[in-house]
């Protein structure tokens, strides 16, 4: 078995995967998982590059946004590697909820418990840059709706 395979992402951009982790990309065929590529929060992760940590517990970890667009802007991350929020499966639910909880956690711990904005942008064209699932938690000013 190769150890590496391709996918298009949204881009259209050959992009190419270790086939040893198990997540599910879309287009692959059903049953067959893949890796994600390594990205900066992988390697946050396991310490091998510094971050200002906020909160971390089995499941995530939370840091803040070395670009920030607000006062608090915190990004809430999953251990386990998920490029996207459109890769998630049933089998994820529980994850998705704890990183939910761990965002009102997070919240509260920086002052903004009350009035706070979580984003998740999935996909280059709204924005992700990092393919590696993350929460934005946004706070410590006023914010207008419609975002963008």
């Amino acid at each position: 078995m190769d150890l590496f395979r391709a996918y298009l992402g949204d881009s259209g951009q050959a992009r190419f995967l270790l086939a040893a982790l198990p997540v599910i990309i879309p287009g692959f065929p059903i049953g067959i998982k893949v890796a994600m590529s390594e990205t900066i929060f992988t390697k946050i992760i396991r310490r091998e590059i510094p971050a200002d940590i906020v909160y971390e517990d089995e499941q995530c970890l939370a840091f803040r946004d070395v670009n920030p667009q607000a006062p608090v802007h915190i990004l809430i991350i999953p251990k386990q590697p998920m490029p996207r929020l459109v890769d998630a499966g049933d089998e994820d639910a529980a994850l998705l909820g704890h990183l939910m909880l761990a965002a009102n956690k997070v919240a509260a711990e920086q002052g903004i418990g009350d009035a706070f904005r979580l984003v998740v942008n999935n996909g280059a064209g709204v924005g992700q840059s990092v393919f590696h699932l993350h929460l934005h938690v946004l706070g410590g000013r006023s914010f207008t709706w419609p975002p963008g």
